[in-house]
């Protein structure tokens, strides 16, 4: 009976520790210092697409590790960072790259944000101006003796209700 609730201890035990054990841990060899710093340098350049915002580096997704492998292998290949952030681009898109290049597709993500934020103070300053306008017209224009017996009728009935 011992040996029995013993096994099935185990066997808990390895269950447990399967996921840890299945977590692959990513080992790549390179040459030199400077491939390894290039190879961090463009897998931290590059964003997961499945996981939009993580780059590959820190991604655990399958599809950064097929990444991480891909950008390896061009690397030992002797491809310059350009080179594989092109080739990445060609086939993922803008999308792929934290900093898009700036084209006419991309434009809108450079300076759009910028613009807006401009055309807010813009509209901020004209209603503001407007605003001083006004009070400056109020105050230039008193009201008549027609307009103040209407006023004071107004806020009598006002306060009769």
């Amino acid at each position: 009976m011992t040996t029995a609730l013993m096994h099935r201890g185990w066997l808990l035990l390895m269950l447990l520790l399967a996921p840890v054990a299945l977590a692959a841990i990513d080992t790549y060899e390179f040459e030199t210092e400077e491939q390894r710093q290039r190879f961090y340098q463009v897998s931290g350049e590059l964003r997961c697409p499945k996981c939009q915002n993580q780059n590959i580096a820190d991604s655990d997704a399958p599809i950064a590790t097929d990444l991480r492998r891909e950008v390896h292998r061009m690397l030992m290949e002797g491809k310059d960072n350009r080179e594989i952030i092109d080739f990445m681009v060609e086939r993922y898109g803008d999308f792929v790259r934290y900093k898009p290049a700036l084209s006419p597709a991309t434009v809108v993500l450079w300076f759009g944000p910028a613009a807006m934020l401009l055309g807010g103070f813009i509209i901020l300053i004209v209603m503001l101006r407007r605003r001083q306008r006004a009070l400056r017209e109020a105050a230039a224009h008193p009201l008549s003796k027609d307009e103040q017996q209407r006023l004071q009728s107004l806020l009598e009935r006002e306060e009769d209700s």
